[in-house]
């Protein structure tokens, strides 16, 4: 196989992977169920998802203090996540998210001491003009709870890439499925609180959101990311924002609000374009590829 079609599976890989994820708001809005109790319940699946691929791959568990800070916050991000559907719009949530990208480069110069240009200031001065734009929808429709949660799954998010990002290369996945294991374990106990209807949609639908909206894409993604560079599978992954308030529109009624747009527009499109600028500075400084990149 040459390497531009295995370029090219890549890409297909990441934009199924992007649709996959694009679905959770749809069905966690379907869901009559406590979100912490989805959030669980979505984690168990989502770890045997992962668990069976391990095995059939025969990768091995590993425990460490990263693998454990990994998945701390991946927990973390996901319960935040399911939580903000459920307080918010679909829309909103998703798009806050988003937003991890902004607080790595914050984390980073802060804990770090890492240096940044000008346009990674500017950046997040244009996605924080953005946040703020859905907060002033969330004072409004009164999903100010909601907003915040939203915008602390992203805080969550920037902290799972960066322990990602200083964990070894084979205890990455092992990473993943502790995080989705201890989702499980915070978020399952509270059935014993809260109400919910248990219908066969129901199991039906959280087996979806365990399987297929995040254990298939999280194995997915692993692989798309061995021959798709950084800038295309963020660009692919950024269909995510986009589609997920679309679903819910059509599936669930729920409009997302002119403020709610405008905020997301700022927001990907500021994002996107740090994504771009940061491909375009590192491919001037190394040295020609001999092999066709995959297109962004």
């Amino acid at each position: 196989m040459t390497d531009r079609k295995k370029q090219r599976i890549a890409i297909a890989q990441m934009l199924i992977c992007a649709a996959l994820w694009s679905i959770a708001g749809i069905f966690i809005k379907l869901i009559d169920w406590n979100p912490m109790v989805i959030s669980g319940f979505r984690g168990l699946f989502a770890a045997v998802t992962v668990g069976v691929y391990m095995l059939i791959t025969k990768q091995r568990l590993f425990l460490s203090k990263q693998v454990l800070l990994c998945a701390f916050f991946l927990a973390a991000t996901f319960s935040c996540f399911v939580v903000a559907n459920k307080l918010t719009t679909a829309a909103n949530a998703i798009v806050l998210q988003f937003t991890s990208p902004i607080f790595i480069i914050l984390f980073s110069a802060l804990l770090f001491r890492q240096k940044f240009r000008t346009s990674d200031y500017l950046t997040v001065l244009l996605t924080f003009c953005g946040i703020a734009v859905f907060f002033v929808s969330g004072l409004r429709a009164g999903q100010l709870a909601g907003n915040i949660v939203g915008m602390l799954a992203g805080v969550f998010m920037a902290g799972m890439y960066l322990s990602v990002s200083r964990t070894d290369a084979i205890q990455k996945m092992s990473g993943i499925f502790f995080g989705q294991v201890l989702t499980a374990l915070i978020g399952i106990p509270f059935v014993f609180f809260t109400r919910g209807t248990v219908t066969t949609l129901s199991v039906v639908f959280i087996v979806i959101l365990g399987v297929v909206q995040i254990g298939i894409p999280y194995i997915l993604l692993a692989l798309a990311s061995n021959r798709c560079p950084p800038l295309a599978c963020s660009l692919i992954g950024a269909l995510e924002p986009l589609l997920n308030p679309v679903w819910v529109l059509i599936f669930a009624g729920e409009n997302p609000g002119i403020f709610s747009l405008i905020g997301g527009v700022i927001v990907i499109g500021a994002v996107t374009a740090q994504c771009v600028l940061q491909d375009k500075r590192a491919a001037g400084e190394r040295p020609p590829e001999k092999t066709p990149r995959c297109a962004g």
